[in-house]
């Protein structure tokens, strides 16, 4: 009886569910293949687009190249991990995979797979025909080849994909962004070029998947941690750059993205981190983990749009992420608050923050809320000054001074003293010029304090009348004149002038007091300015 055994085995359609439908989008297709020039030690890789009737994508590199045997060992062989056979690199690059699929990713984008390697003066083309693939009766599938001599050792692969399942044309501007999207390579030494038809490549560098943003802060991640309070033990190894932006950011745009050896293994995200706040709408950026990368378990999915975050090293890491985003979002407001308010200084002679400084406590609670909000909307920079003008008009600075509307005249002698709290002096030097002012419009140049007020005003003969004088109410509106200018007289001017002023202020004359009198000293001065002196007439 034969020995009986258990065999694995593949059907084609494995190859359908790990190429076609896994790389139905160019851009992640041509990812692997341009990874596959990476790891192939090239320092150019050219991927051309033809549209037309002749639809077909070329990728070229100038790589190490492949020989006969290792287009079988290493080329051919499906689900294939580099890493752990110890492959050496020429180049001392690390392998950008560990899966083995990524030449799959050739029937994400045709049927018709010609492939043209060069090696120890030898080429060898063979064809790889998705048709005859999903039909072949044997497990191993043989494709057509040819071999031939070459006199000079150059090197390189060539790989031709036709039949294409794409029917519409290119889109270079796209493909382009997209693709360096997918890559963060350190190798200067490494460049990838894309072109359309024949016209003029596009180089696809780091710098391409940012080209669109206009940053208005940026961080290098080590400013971060510094701000970070941890002990998470891979920190330094963590390395990038984070962006935000002036205006919101395109949904597709928004988040950080993780790469490991040159590529993208985890899509741009928040780790966790509720996006509800504006700051989500705003940010962007890349990180460096390396370390993920290089440990034995495969840690990031097949199509390399995430990490398995359940693992003992990436759980920390997403807790340590989400911890530096937070930090991150605190400084971003600060320095979106401090900018935001310069540019409003700068529009409107505005400085919000000596503004507030000379707001009292109790319209201060109020305020700040309303100018924190206007600091964190959505309002274009116009905006923001015109409100923040409008704000300012009703609430300027010491404004329970501004809001009495003072007689100017009670301002202008008024107004610096008061700033500078020394309200007893702001109420004197008000007094002092109403009773300067009633001397020359009374011409009572010898008399002064309360005798000065009560010669100048009344309902009998005194020189200054503001009324007619005729009626009662005009009689009373005389004498009520006079008896306040001579109670201000009696009962401020005189104590004020002849105590000390530390038993005066504040014991028994406050801010408050002084902003009274001040306004009882507008009253009577807009009254002063409309009195005659009936002695002239």
């Amino acid at each position: 009886m034969p020995e009986e055994s258990l065999i694995l085995s593949f059907e084609p359609n494995t190859i359908e569910h790990l190429g076609v439908k896994m790389y139905s989008h160019i851009p992640p297709a041509l990812a692997e293949l341009i990874a596959n020039s990476y790891d192939a030690c090239a320092h150019n890789v050219s991927v051309k687009l033809y549209d037309g009737d002749n639809r077909r994508v070329i990728v070229e590199d100038d790589g190490i190249g492949m020989t006969f045997d290792e287009i079988n060992e290493y080329f051919l062989r499906i689900g294939r991990n580099r890493r752990k056979e110890n492959q050496e690199s020429s180049c001392d690059r690390v392998p950008t995979g560990k899966k083995g699929l990524g030449k799959l990713a050739l029937f994400g984008i045709g049927d018709r797979i010609t492939i043209i390697t060069k090696k120890n003066r030898e080429e060898v083309k063979f064809v790889l025909d998705w048709n005859q693939i999903i039909n072949w009766d044997d497990k191993n599938y043989t494709p057509s080849f040819d071999r031939e001599a070459l006199e000079e050792n150059v090197t390189g692969t060539t790989i031709i994909l036709e039949e294409l399942k794409r029917v519409s044309d290119f889109s270079i501007e796209d493909y382009s962004i997209s693709i360096a999207k997918l890559f963060n390579f350190s190798d200067e030494n490494f460049k990838v070029f894309l072109s359309h038809n024949d016209g003029d490549p596009i180089l696809i560098d780091n710098k391409l998947k940012y080209q669109s943003i206009e940053p208005e802060f940026s961080w290098d991640f080590k400013e971060v941690i510094e701000l970070v309070v941890t002990d998470y033990s891979n920190k330094n190894e963590v390395v990038g750059q984070i962006y935000t932006t002036e205006k919101p950011l395109k949904p597709g745009l928004r988040g950080v993205t993780l790469f490991a050896n040159g590529r993208m293994i985890n899509a741009p995200e928040f780790f966790g981190r509720s996006d509800s706040s504006h700051f989500f709408s705003y940010a962007t950026g890349w990180l460096d983990v390396d370390f993920i990368d290089n440990v034995d378990d495969d840690l990031i999915s097949t199509d390399r749009q995430s990490i398995s975050w359940e693992h003992e090293l990436t759980a920390p890491l997403r807790v340590f992420l989400s911890e530096c985003l937070r930090v991150l979002e605190g400084d971003w407001r600060n320095k979106r608050k401090e900018k935001r308010r310069e540019n409003v200084q700068t529009k409107t002679k505005i400085n919000i923050n000596t503004w507030l400084k000379t707001i009292p406590s109790e319209i201060l609670e109020k305020l700040e809320p309303i100018i924190n909000r206007v600091d964190s909307s959505e309002l274009t920079s116009e905006e923001q000054s015109e409100t923040i003008e409008n704000l300012h008009s009703l609430i300027p600075e010491y404004p329970k001074y501004h809001w009495r509307h003072l007689n100017e005249k009670i301002k202008n002698v008024s107004k610096d003293d008061y700033e500078r709290a020394d309200y007893l002096r702001a109420a004197e030097e008000a007094i002092k010029n109403y009773e300067n002012e009633v001397k020359i419009k009374s011409e009572l140049t010898s008399d002064f304090g309360s005798a000065l007020m009560g010669r100048s005003f009344g309902k009998n003969n005194e020189p200054l009348k503001i009324t007619d004088n005729i009626s009662e109410t005009d009689k009373n509106i005389e004498e009520g004149q006079k008896h306040m200018s001579m109670g201000v007289m009696s009962g401020f001017r005189n104590p004020s002038m002849h105590e000390n002023k530390d038993t005066v202020y504040p014991a028994i004359f406050d801010d408050n007091d002084c902003l009274d009198l001040l306004s009882m000293m507008s009253y009577l001065f807009n009254k002063l300015e409309k009195a005659r002196n009936i002695n002239k007439t």
